[in-house]
């Protein structure tokens, strides 16, 4: 009973904070908003007893929040970051409207098409050890992601630089 009630906690958390990532007017506000549902999906993790994600999930993106709220603060205005420059018009509120729609509509033929609601209700009969998860995660043959790690990683640090670079440039203008 516990669990269901952290659960919907947990899930009341995670959808409020999302929306009000979603319609605040003010940058600084919808990183918090953000790191709330971060946080709230990491506690769905130790809810379900996967500690290691839970922790990689605080680790990894508490740390990119932080650099979100920095590069915030150094590449947008003083201005907007009041929010005294936002302004909405009804033509990019429709478009993104209905680039949703057509994003969703695609998801959902490729669902249909390829029968993952079929397949996702069926449950695996051997659950995996840690040890095989970690090995294939951080492993350098066939079928192992490290490699996608470092590329990943690599092309956020040229983020970085080139985020520096924008804001350098800003202010010798």
């Amino acid at each position: 009973m516990a669990n269901i009630v952290m659960f919907c906690i947990l899930a009341v958390v995670i959808l409020g904070s999302a929306i009000l990532c979603v319609l605040t007017k003010r940058i600084m506000r919808a990183a918090t908003y953000l790191m709330f549902v971060l946080f709230g999906i990491a506690g769905m993790y130790f809810l379900l007893d996967y500690t290691f994600l839970g922790a990689a999930q605080i680790a990894v993106y508490a740390g990119g929040i932080t650099m979100m709220f920095i590069f915030a603060i150094q590449l947008v205005s003083k201005d907007a970051l009041q929010g005294l420059k936002e302004r909405f018009k009804g033509s990019r509120i429709a478009g993104g409207a209905l680039i949703s729609v057509i994003g969703l509509a695609t998801i959902l033929v490729v669902y249909m098409k390829n029968q993952f609601i079929n397949a996702a209700t069926e449950v695996a009969d051997v659950e995996l050890p840690m040890e095989q998860i970690g090995t294939a995660l951080v492993g350098s043959e066939k079928y192992q992601y490290v490699l996608p790690f470092e590329l990943i990683s690599v092309f956020l640090l040229a983020c970085i630089i080139g985020g520096i670079m924008i804001a350098r440039k800003e202010d010798d203008k």
